[in-house]
């Protein structure tokens, strides 16, 4: 008769168990449903930041052909204008386009300044985001 009591209490934890494995599953895939839409939501918005170039810190100045400032009368230098560009032309310049409105040396000279750019600087987050995304 125990042997018939510890076999049925047994069973008991064992659906126990399943149930509260059950429930567990189901916690776990709702939270899979719900993080998706953000990540997806994420990685759209980081492609509609913005990446001034040059930022505040540069009106007036050119950029050369390894991304640094120099003064407007450096030869070689290309003239920027604050244009902002959108992660996602960023993006596709990184991968060998051009950037919009630019000859392919502008742009790399472009990019390389945007590869330039540090914490504290205007687009910085942006790009930051985009090394993340990849």
């Amino acid at each position: 008769m125990d042997d018939e009591k510890a076999a049925h209490d047994s069973g008991l934890n064992n659906v126990a168990t399943r149930r509260r494995a059950l429930m567990l599953g189901a916690i776990g895939a709702s939270a899979i449903v719900s993080v998706r839409p953000a990540l997806a939501q994420s990685a759209a918005s980081v492609l509609n930041c913005e990446i001034p170039v040059p930022g505040p810190h540069g009106t007036g100045m050119n950029i050369d052909a390894y991304g640094q400032l120099v003064p407007r009368d450096t030869p070689g230098s290309f003239p920027t204008s604050g244009v902002k560009f959108t992660g996602e032309q960023v993006k596709a310049a990184m991968q060998g386009r051009s950037l919009p409105g630019t000859s392919y040396d502008e742009s790399q000279a472009y990019v390389n300044y945007i590869r330039r750019l540090q914490s504290g600087q205007s687009g910085f987050t942006c790009y930051a985001s985009l090394q993340i995304t990849r």
